[in-house]
């Protein structure tokens, strides 16, 4: 047996036969009610169609658009310079106000300048930025 030569169950089931008389069970009507416009051949409606009424998405007010996609903050190099600044991770980011707290993960890149050695943890930077936070003794760890 190989994988491109399996098959899924043949289904013996046979499709209603609707509208064979009283004793059929769906004879008469044919499980459609009696009248309206459901029960006619053709008759149905667009969704979201509230017989004439406005409909709820046209009645409601328009608010815009926020992506959801932008979880990655940038920062600049210069941004890391503040007091306290040994090991950085997100969370302390967060805590300071430099990143949004819906920002799941931080990409530095080289703008500004630093002139002590940090330490980062959990976070993404660009070539330059590794060069220097390299050169001043600091380390970046994933």
């Amino acid at each position: 047996m190989e994988l491109n030569t399996i098959a899924p169950a043949v289904k013996n089931k046979n499709s209603k036969r609707v509208g064979r008389g009283i004793g059929s069970g769906t004879g008469k009507t044919s499980g459609r009610g009696h009248k309206g416009q459901k029960a006619r051949a053709g008759g149905y409606h667009k969704v979201g169609f509230e017989g004439g009424q406005m409909p709820l998405q046209r009645r409601l007010p328009k608010v815009g658009f926020t992506s959801r996609k932008n979880d990655t903050a940038r920062i600049r190099l210069g941004e890391l310079a503040f007091k306290g600044n040994e090991n950085i991770t997100i969370d302390l980011l967060k805590e300071k106000k430099i990143i949004s707290h819906r920002a799941k993960e931080v990409k530095v890149f080289l703008s500004g300048e630093i002139k002590t050695k940090i330490n980062l943890q959990g976070i993404l930077v660009t070539k330059g930025v590794k060069k220097v936070i390299e050169d001043l003794g600091g380390k970046i760890s994933e």
